[in-house]
C-alpha cells in the first residue's frame, strides 16, 4: 500500500507481500467483512488468484456467495442465467463452480470438453432435491401433450426429461414462448404460482420448495415498513405469492441487483439468501440495506479453503451421465437460444 496512506489493523499480521498483492481485493470489501477477519482471508485469496493464473482457471460466483468470494477471486459473477450463459463462452480450460451442485452440472453440459469443478461436493438444493427423472416422467403420463419446463435448480437427469430450461429471470419468457394453454413447471411451487399470475398460462406445478425463501412471509414484509418506513422492498420469486404481492418489486438476484442500480433506493430491504446483501453493500454504501434474510446452508459450504484446495489438487471433479447429457444440454441450450 502507499506509504503515505495510514496502515490499516488488518494488514499488521498480514506477511508485506501477500498484503501489496490483495490490497485491491481488500479495497473493495473492507466495508463488509470484520477486520480481523482479513489475515484469515488474504493468504488463500493470494494463493487463489495466483492457481487461476497457474492453471488457466476461471471462477464461477453466484450471487449468493460471501463477499471475500464474490469481490474477492470470482471472475464471473451473477445469478443462474448469467452463470449459464458465461459458461458457454468460456475459453478456460478449468471452471470452479462457487455455487450449488445443479450449477456446476450445468456448466459442465454446456463446456462437455472442459474440466468444471466444485470445491464442495455436498452443496445442494432443496429444490433440486425434490424431484427426480422418475417424477419428471410420471407428471407426463399424467398430463400427455403437456410440455415440461424444468426450473434451472435441478439435476441434469431432471432437465433431460423435460423440454426446456428456465431461471427465475426468464420463466414468464419461456413459458410464454410454448405457446401452450398448459405447462407443467417444476420443481418450485411458488415461482410457479407466481410465472402463472403473470402468463395466464394453467400451470401444472410440482410441490417443491426452496429451504431459504419459503420462510418468509407476508407478515414479514408488513414488519419491515413499519420499522422502516419507506424501505423498498424487493422479494425472489422463489417466495410465496403473498410475499411477493407484498414486496416492491419481484425478481432474480440479477434482477433485484439492477433495481438498486437503477433506482438507488436510500434503503432496500433484500428477501432473499443475506449474503446478497453484503455483495451490494460492497458496491453501493450509500444504499443502506435491511436485514431481513436467511443463510442458504449450501452456498455458505463453499469457502476460500475449499477453493483453494480445489485449484490445487483440481477436485471435486463433476460428471454427468451421457446418457442424460446430450437431452439435459438441449433443454439448456432452448432456454440460452430465447435470449
Amino acid at each position: 500500500m502507499p506509504m503515505h496512506e495510514p496502515i490499516d489493523e488488518a494488514f499488521i499480521l498480514v506477511d508485506p507481500a501477500v498484503a501489496a498483492r490483495t490490497a485491491q481485493v481488500y479495497a473493495r470489501i473492507r466495508s463488509v467483512i470484520p477486520t480481523f477477519k482479513w489475515p484469515e482471508f488474504a493468504p488463500d485469496i493470494d494463493a487463489i488468484l495466483r492457481l487461476k493464473r497457474e492453471r488457466n482457471a476461471m471462477i464461477l460466483a453466484h450471487n449468493y456467495q460471501t463477499p471475500e468470494i464474490f469481490h474477492g477471486v470470482a471472475d464471473i459473477v451473477g445469478d443462474s442465467l448469467a452463470l449459464a450463459r458465461e459458461a458457454a463462452r468460456s475459453d478456460a480450460d478449468i471452471m470452479v463452480m462457487c455455487g450449488v451442485y445443479f450449477m456446476a452440472e450445468t456448466a459442465k453440459l454446456l463446456n462437455p470438453g472442459k474440466l468444471v469443478l466444485i470445491p464442495d461436493l455436498s452443496a445442494g438444493c432443496s429444490l433440486a432435491g425434490s424431484i427426480t427423472g422418475v417424477d419428471v416422467r410420471m407428471l407426463r403420463r399424467r398430463h400427455p401433450g403437456v410440455p415440461v419446463v424444468a426450473y434451472v435448480n435441478t439435476s441434469a437427469e431432471v432437465k433431460a426429461e423435460s423440454d426446456i430450461c428456465c431461471t427465475s429471470g426468464n420463466a414468464v419468457r419461456v413459458v410464454e414462448s410454448l405457446e401452450s394453454e398448459k405447462v407443467i413447471f417444476l420443481p418450485d411451487e411458488y415461482l410457479a404460482a407466481n410465472v402463472a399470475v403473470q402468463t395466464g398460462v394453467e400451470i401444472i406445478p410440482w410441490r417443491g420448495r426452496c429451504e431459504v425463501h419459503e420462510r418468509f412471509t407476508a407478515q414479514n414484509v408488513s414488519e419491515l415498513r413499519e420499522s422502516f418506513p419507506g424501505v423498498a422492498v424487493l422479494a425472489h420469486p422463489e417466495c410465496a405469492p403473498e410475499v411477493v404481492a407484498a414486496a416492491d418489486f419481484a425478481g432474480s438476484t440479477a434482477a433485484m441487483a439492477d433495481y438498486v442500480v437503477a433506482k438507488r433506493p436510500s434503503r432496500v430491504a433484500l428477501v432473499t439468501e443475506c449474503s446478497m446483501g453484503d455483495n451490494i453493500t460492497a458496491q453501493y454504501p450509500d444504499t443502506e440495506i435491511v436485514r431481513l434474510c436467511r443463510l442458504c446452508p449450501h452456498m455458505n459450504r463453499i469457502t476460500l479453503p475449499k477453493i483453494r484446495h480445489t485449484l490445487e489438487t483440481l477436485t471435486h471433479e463433476v460428471v454427468v451421465d451421457p446418457d442424460n447429457a446430450v437431452r439435459a444440454r438441449t433443454s439448456i441450450e432452448r432456454m440460452l437460444a430465447l435470449q
